[in-house]
C-alpha cells in the first residue's frame, strides 16, 4: 500500500509539475487591443493583385508602350501606393525607374493605362533607387 501511494504521489507530481509548465505566460504592461474593419471580401477578391500587375506594359491612350511596372510601393505612412516603372532601355540595359502614384494608372481588363504619358515625359521623372535595407 505505501508503494501505491509513493507511485500515485510521483505521477500527481510529474502531471502537476507539466501542467505548470505549460501554463500561458503572459507579458507584463497593459493588455493590446486590435480594431479590425470588416472588409467586402467580394469586392476585394475582384480587384487586381500585385504580383499579376507586376511585370505589365503600361501604355498611354494611343496604346503606345511607355513603360513597365516593375514594382508596387507602399510609403511608409501605410496609405497610398506608389507603381515603379522601368521606362526606356533594351534588354534591361538603360532602364531607368520612376515612380507614380498608383492611383493615376487606370486598369480595364487585363490592360494598364497612364492617360498623358510618354515615354519621354517619363524619362524625364526624377531616377527612383531602391533604398538598401
Amino acid at each position: 500500500m505505501h508503494t501505491s501511494f509513493v507511485l500515485a504521489a510521483a505521477t500527481a507530481l510529474a502531471v502537476g509539475g507539466f501542467t505548470a509548465m505549460a501554463a500561458p505566460t503572459y507579458a507584463q504592461g497593459a493588455p493590446q487591443t486590435v480594431q479590425l474593419a470588416k472588409v467586402d471580401v467580394v469586392k476585394v477578391s475582384t480587384g487586381y493583385r500585385a504580383s499579376k500587375v507586376i511585370g505589365e506594359s503600361v501604355t498611354n491612350e494611343a496604346n503606345e508602350t511607355v513603360g513597365k511596372v516593375d514594382d508596387i510601393i507602399i510609403g511608409l505612412d501605410g496609405k497610398a501606393p506608389f507603381a515603379v516603372l522601368s521606362v526606356g532601355g533594351f534588354l534591361g540595359m538603360g532602364t531607368k525607374y520612376v515612380v507614380v502614384p498608383y492611383d493615376q494608372l487606370k486598369t480595364t481588363g487585363d490592360k494598364i493605362t497612364l492617360p498623358g504619358a510618354t515615354k519621354d515625359a517619363l524619362k524625364s521623372l526624377p531616377e527612383f533607387k531602391y533604398a538598401s535595407r
